[in-house]
């Protein structure tokens, strides 16, 4: 097996998931006033609005998407009457249909984050990194169905399956040794996608998981307005 092959997919996923579970709770525990999304509404809301909606849809279907798709089990969706060529055509649809809303809502994202001078006098460096991140790595996966409509016979897909599945089970050398020959799209997309990982816990994307749930089940509040006598 090529060194570098098990270097980036049988070592460098459990370097990664390392520092973003221990880095995470260091990061709550040690520093939780930076805690949070650090929304910049207050300085501009109208593109904020159409961007975050259509990113946050985006993204959500595609990281779901990629969830089940890639850890569950061949035989269990044998078992529910799906082929590997289908599930690959519903990905490839699925996927190209929320790939293009989130590239939609984070190009606006992006623009805003550097053309705004008032946005882009709040921001850090790291803000502006991650978003670069997850727009390259939206736009290698946008690439990848290109790539998929070459080999429609699910193969490559089986692989990457494999790959996620035994780096889940601890089995570093036979999650490489699926990688090895899969196209180097795919290898880029998920050796960047490992290395969001990495960096999840100094980014503001920790604020995932704070999401507000409570605000489901909490009382109704009364708000009246202030009219002048």
């Amino acid at each position: 097996m090529n060194s570098l092959n098990m270097l980036a997919f049988g070592i460098y996923p459990y370097i990664a998931l390392t520092v973003f579970f221990i880095g995470s709770w260091i990061r709550y525990d040690r520093e939780q006033f930076t805690w949070k999304a650090a929304s910049s509404q207050i300085l501009e809301k109208k593109q904020l609005r159409r961007g975050s909606i259509a990113f946050h849809v985006g993204i959500i279907a595609i990281f779901f998407g990629h969830f089940f798709g890639l850890l569950m089990p061949s035989e269990l969706w044998y078992a529910l009457g799906i082929s590997t060529q289908t599930k690959q055509l519903v990905a490839m649809g699925a996927g190209g249909f929320f790939g293009i809303i989130c590239f939609y809502g984070l190009t606006i994202l992006i623009r805003r984050r550097l053309f705004n001078p008032r946005i882009r006098a709040t921001s850090n460096p790291m803000d502006i990194v991650i978003l670069l991140l997850l727009y390259v790595q939206l736009i290698l996966g946008l690439i990848s169905i290109y790539v998929s409509m070459g080999h429609l016979d699910g193969a490559e897909m089986v692989k990457l399956m494999a790959w996620a599945q035994n780096t889940l089970l601890l089995n570093g050398g036979q999650a490489a040794a699926a990688m090895e020959t899969v196209h180097w799209i795919f290898k880029l997309h998920v050796f960047l996608g490992m290395t969001l990982f990495l960096v999840f816990p100094f980014t503001r994307l920790v604020h995932m998981f704070s999401v507000p749930m409570q605000y489901l089940t909490r009382k109704h509040q009364i708000v009246r307005k202030r009219f002048a006598r």
